[in-house]
């Protein structure tokens, strides 16, 4: 199954890509492909966005690494509402305005949805 992986980033302590990580790894294990989008951040900016950012602050991501949160959304949808099968949320989900974004989108082509 195509699993796009949901939770909340900006504000969370390194964007919590530990968690995204953690999760992707375990869904991976089972067979699954994952769009991850830590890693898809990763790869887009050549480089960890996450490292040395506590707070997990849009603006620093932006000033060091010239972050587009508008871009990162975009190919997440992108992946969603072209290519998913479920979506994956992490804890928090709830909280973040982007995971509630890529969960209606989800709904809205009636994809699986899986509760971590």
């Amino acid at each position: 199954m195509k699993i796009f992986l949901s939770g909340p980033m900006t504000g969370t302590p390194f964007f919590n890509f530990p968690a995204f990580h953690a999760a992707a790894s375990k869904l991976r294990e089972q067979g699954h492909f994952v769009f991850n989008p830590a890693e898809r951040d990763i790869e887009a900016y050549g480089a960890d966005i996450s490292k040395g950012n506590h707070a997990g602050s849009l603006r620093q991501a932006e000033d060091d690494h010239g972050f587009s949160r508008r871009e990162a959304i975009g190919a997440c949808l992108a992946f969603i509402c072209y290519q998913a099968d479920a979506i994956a949320l992490l804890p928090g989900w709830c909280q973040s305005k982007g995971a509630m974004a890529e969960l209606a989108t989800a709904q809205a082509f009636g994809l699986k949805e899986i509760y971590l």
